[in-house]
């Protein structure tokens, strides 16, 4: 996989660095790691990252209602981490969803089908 540039959008500090460590262990970069819906805009528009990587429930605001913003502006590779995916299911029907606690390889999985879902990006 080629390495991609990801902003993290995680609340739990812990939890983000975790997924912070493992993306630079699979060889990618984190160029940001946001805790909040206005932070995950805000890092879009200024990163332009590969990817996003967000948590549904910030506090606060919503992982949701962050990328429904981001994706005004265009296409964005992105996927939600979480353990509320039936919230996430209901807002987007065709979310990319890894369900919390999740291991290397289902992180994996997610992140190709997040960027197989926006072609040419």
């Amino acid at each position: 996989m080629t390495p991609l540039r990801i902003v993290v959008v995680e609340d739990d500090a812990i939890i983000a660095t975790l997924v912070e460590e493992l993306l630079e262990v699979m060889g990618h970069s984190v160029c940001a790691n946001v805790a909040t819906e206005h932070g995950a805009v805000a890092a879009a528009s200024r990163w332009s990252p590969d990817l996003m990587i967000v948590d549904e429930q910030l506090g606060p605001g919503s992982g949701v209602c962050a990328m429904n913003k981001i994706l005004l502006c265009g296409p964005m590779p992105h996927l939600f981490v979480s353990t509320h995916s039936l919230r996430i299911r209901a807002a987007s029907a065709n979310a990319i969803i890894v369900a919390k606690p999740f291991r290397e390889q289902d992180l994996a999985v997610g992140i190709d089908l997040a960027l197989a879902a926006v072609p040419g990006h």
